[in-house]
């Protein structure tokens, strides 16, 4: 078997002398693994990087055979991340997110999303209502999308700024006022209508996160990835700071160990 693919890295681990099981996420095929002969050697390890994105062709003698890719860089992107925390760190979180989707099945919307983000990683300020987006459309791709097109209780479609912990159904201000402590914000930013502003992100990732934790996380018996929460702090350090500031032209990132802290850091 033989097919032809565009992938993004998202993790590379060392077999052998100088090979390397190479994981990516395919524009046709998905989340896919291979082998690439070489894949550890000087030549190909900083192609194999995550975040690159590289055109690949996988060869197997069956399909449910691991198989070998022949790789060749498209875009070495991964270098610009080293010296920004928050690039680094949300590159860990995303392909820990991308890991949730079961091996060979295709998701191109998320690739072209994926695709978006790397883009726009540099900038702490533009990538992080993308992250957001990408984490709600995670969860309509792992069959739990919010419905957020009407309200629970009363049916209206307007003013809807909640969302139910217990349903994943919107809430209209009118409805959920005498409930709000124990409701979830709907931050407007998420449909792509409008920017965040105030606390949208915080509630953005506040909102994702319960979600992800119940539905796909807390299932497996796995924790939430500490890069998310390190990824979120290391944006509120970069909106803190403003210009000149990681994520930010004008002055050289300084490495830091950031504390595990939640979506409340971007509020």
């Amino acid at each position: 078997m033989q097919w032809s693919d565009e992938g993004i890295v998202l993790g590379a681990r060392r077999h052998g002398e100088s090979s390397a099981i190479v994981e990516l996420l395919t524009r046709e095929h998905g989340r896919h693994l291979g082998l690439v002969r070489g894949g550890s050697g000087s030549r190909l390890k900083p192609v194999l990087q995550p975040g690159n994105t590289v055109g690949v062709v996988w060869r197997a003698r069956l399909e449910e055979h691991l198989g070998h890719y022949t790789v060749e860089g498209l875009n070495l992107r991964a270098a610009s991340y080293f010296l920004l925390p928050h690039a680094i760190y949300g590159l860990t979180h995303l392909s820990a997110l991308m890991r949730l989707l079961p091996e060979r099945d295709p998701h191109p919307g998320l690739h072209a999303a994926l695709e978006l983000i790397l883009q726009r990683l540099s900038d702490a300020a533009a990538v992080a209502p993308l992250v957001a987006r990408f984490e709600f459309e995670l969860l309509a791709e792992l069959g739990f999308g919010l419905d957020l097109s009407a309200c629970a209780s009363t049916g209206a479609t307007d003013d809807l700024i909640y969302v139910s912990p217990r349903s994943g159904r919107a809430v209209s201000r009118a409805a959920g006022e005498p409930w709000a402590d124990r409701l979830l914000r709907l931050p407007g930013f998420l449909d792509g209508a409008a920017p965040p502003a105030g606390t949208d992100l915080a509630d953005g990732f506040a909102l994702t996160g319960f979600f992800l934790m119940r539905h796909a996380f807390e299932p497996r018996g796995l924790p939430m990835p500490a890069a998310r929460a390190q990824f979120i702090a290391a944006l509120a350090r970069a909106a803190d700071a403003g210009p000149g500031t990681p994520g930010v032209p004008g002055r050289r990132a300084e490495p830091a160990e950031s504390p595990v802290v939640g979506p409340d850091a971007l509020k």
